[in-house]
């Protein structure tokens, strides 16, 4: 009798040919990703020869300290008149315009925003009128320039006036106990509780509530993680970056932020179940912000979707706020450094109001000299000092130089300094 034994599974074999194939594949993946890079940088180099930089490391680029970015960009300034490329890393490059001409021939233009930078922001506040290019930007733009009218802006002085008084009046008890006052956390509550009131018809106030510290703390972790983001190599994949911790700590103030906002708009649509308020609505010449893009149809005859709506809640609620915060600090900053232009503008303010009347809005073109102050401050210290594009068509210069489609490039707005 014979015994056939069972041949044994050749597993061991078959996982040593995977292993083989999958090693070759993973060669030739990173030999055609090494010449596609090598590719692209040979392309930019060529497309920014016109145009001299600082030595830069091949791959790791221009290295400048996380603090010191825009203190470098002033420096390259004075040495490459007009505009200079930064670096980021290999394949990565920033062109840098701060000359008037440059700046006005490319603002002229209507190139889209750079997708690499603003797309970070994309989690956070969704593509609404920041975010969006194009026939969707108009049809947003149009649908919101309402919000904006004289008639809807004016009884907003009032609103303001009364949230900066909130905001004085704790100042008045903080500095009693000591001697300095760290202004821009105030402020950014100041700021949030005016845009709440003023375009989401919100009632109470936020800065009498420690609840929207939370939001308050989550816009500034995100303005932190955005800015480190845009210049980590290893963070511009969505996947690699949500198992950082940068990452992970970024989804969690995405949702915060989000909570709020979606908070907002749901205490509004309850409020507009009430008959008398539709009532007050339907009174109105002109509705609110958060109104218009609750009621307001598009062009297609659809309202807004959801997501569209939070989009732009989350948009004019950051940009409503934090910005404007910059703004104002920056400010006070400027006046606190030059003592004689602040008493000049005190002087012109108690001679309009005296020592116990609210601003109207009749008084704002009656103080020129205050008001000079306020735009050469933005001037030099802008809350946001630069905007990206990338070129849809190639562009020449004043001077001759040109640059090829495809090139990203923020232009500086100042030579101010960033907060």
């Amino acid at each position: 009798m014979s015994v056939s034994a069972l041949s044994s599974p050749r597993f061991p074999g078959s996982i040593y040919e995977f292993l083989q194939v999958a090693s070759v594949l993973s060669l030739l993946l990173l030999l055609f990703k090494a010449a596609q890079f090598c590719l692209h940088r040979q392309w930019l180099l060529r497309a920014t020869q016109q145009f001299p930089c600082p030595p830069s490391h091949w791959f790791f680029g221009h290295q400048i300290p996380k603090d010191q970015e825009l203190q470098v960009i002033l420096k390259q300034m004075n040495n490459f008149p007009s505009a200079y490329p930064q670096w980021i890393w290999g394949t990565k490059v920033r062109f840098q315009v701060y000359d008037p001409d440059y700046m006005k021939l490319i603002l002229g233009r209507s190139d889209p925003k750079a997708h690499g930078s603003y797309r970070f922001l994309a989690p956070w506040i969704g593509y609404g009128l920041l975010l969006l290019n194009g026939q969707p930007w108009f049809q947003h733009r149009r649908m919101l320039t309402p919000a904006f009218h004289y008639d809807i802006l004016k009884p907003y002085v009032g609103i303001m006036a009364d949230s900066v008084r909130v905001m004085l009046d704790k100042w008045e008890q903080i500095v009693g106990q000591d001697s300095t006052l760290e202004i821009f956390q105030y402020i950014t509550l100041m700021t949030l509780d005016t845009i709440m009131k003023c375009a989401f018809n919100h009632e109470g106030s936020v800065q009498l509530d420690r609840k929207y510290k939370s939001y308050i703390q989550a816009v500034e972790d995100l303005n932190n993680l955005s800015f480190f983001r845009v210049r980590n190599f290893f963070h511009q994949n969505d996947i690699i970056y949500s198992v950082t911790s940068n990452g992970r700590q970024a989804n969690s103030a995405w949702q915060l932020a989000h909570d709020h906002t979606d908070q907002v708009i749901k205490s509004r649509r309850v409020q507009l179940q009430d008959e008398r308020e539709l009532e007050k609505i339907k009174k109105k010449r002109r509705l609110d912000f958060l109104d218009i893009l609750l009621f307001t149809r598009m062009e297609n005859g659809s309202s807004l979707s959801d997501k569209d709506l939070r989009a732009e809640v989350d948009t004019f609620m950051f940009e409503g706020h934090d910005t404007t915060a910059s703004g104002i600090s920056w400010i006070f900053y400027a006046l606190a450094m030059h003592p004689e232009h602040q008493q000049r503008c005190r002087e012109e303010v108690q001679s309009l109001l005296g020592d116990g009347a609210s601003i109207t809005w009749d008084h704002l073109d009656q103080m020129p000299y205050t008001t000079m102050c306020i735009k050469e401050a933005l001037r030099i210290y802008p809350p946001v000092p630069g905007v990206s594009r990338e070129l849809s068509t190639p562009v020449t210069f004043p001077d001759g130089r040109s640059l090829p489609k495809g090139m990203s490039f923020p232009d500086q707005l100042s030579r101010g300094k960033e907060e």
